[in-house]
């Protein structure tokens, strides 16, 4: 059985027991969390599309902690422009969730 979750404008495929990257969310280590925006079920048997979302559906997950991406960098060079040379670094915050269950609503 898996689900198809949005969180943070993004879309994750999501089963029971995975570990996945969303971005960041202003949550505590070790707390539970549900996400009620789902999109899609399937099992074995039969699927549940949404329309955009299925209804008291939701995906319980527990928190693990946070991380960052590795640094990703910028560079913007023009030629025969002496001073025109712009470096930036950026590095992602993201929260890492544990799928707990999977909650099938009417």
């Amino acid at each position: 059985m898996y689900a198809v979750v949005e969180t943070g404008a993004k879309q994750y495929k999501v089963s029971k027991g995975d570990s996945f990257k969303v971005e960041k969310l202003s949550l505590e280590d070790k707390k539970d969390v549900t996400l009620d925006k789902v999109l899609f079920i399937s099992d074995k048997k039969d699927i549940t599309v949404g329309k955009p979302y299925i209804k008291g559906a939701s995906v319980v997950c527990e928190v693990e902690g946070e991380e960052q991406s590795k640094k990703t960098i910028s560079f913007r060079y023009r030629r025969r422009h002496a001073s025109s040379k712009k470096k930036i670094g950026h590095r992602q915050n993201y929260t890492v969730l544990k799928v707990k269950e999977l909650k099938i609503g009417g």
